[in-house]
């Protein structure tokens, strides 16, 4: 069993910053591939980035060049750097440990961006 908590999210302007966090605790963070969804409202869950243990990581086209995801297995947490923010951007963000048929979920942290 894993559990994950969210944390970073907030209210930004267009072409602003912000770095979401996921703290792991409960099972071994390392085997995990940890991935970032986003639940924009009225629409389906997105994909936005993963990391796998071994470090290889994969954004979605929509982020690509704008977002970057990274771990520190010591501190069981993952990161998700947002730069240059759209308003398309704005959701619910979503923390998930993956591993053989097993799969967490945090509980989300609301991003938006407004002027």
């Amino acid at each position: 069993q894993v559990q994950l908590v969210e944390s970073g999210g907030g209210l930004v302007q267009p072409g602003g910053s912000l770095r979401l966090s996921c703290v792991a605790s409960g099972s071994i963070f390392s085997i995990y591939t940890m991935r970032w969804f986003r639940q924009a409202p009225g629409k389906g869950r997105e994909f936005v980035a993963s990391i796998s243990s071994g470090g290889g990581t994969n954004l979605s086209d929509s982020v690509k060049g704008r977002f970057s995801i990274s771990r520190d297995n010591a501190k069981n947490t993952l990161y998700l750097q947002m730069n240059s923010l759209k308003a398309e951007d704005t959701a619910v963000y979503y923390c998930n440990a993956f591993y053989s048929t097993r799969q967490y979920w945090g509980q989300g942290t609301q991003v938006t961006v407004s002027s």
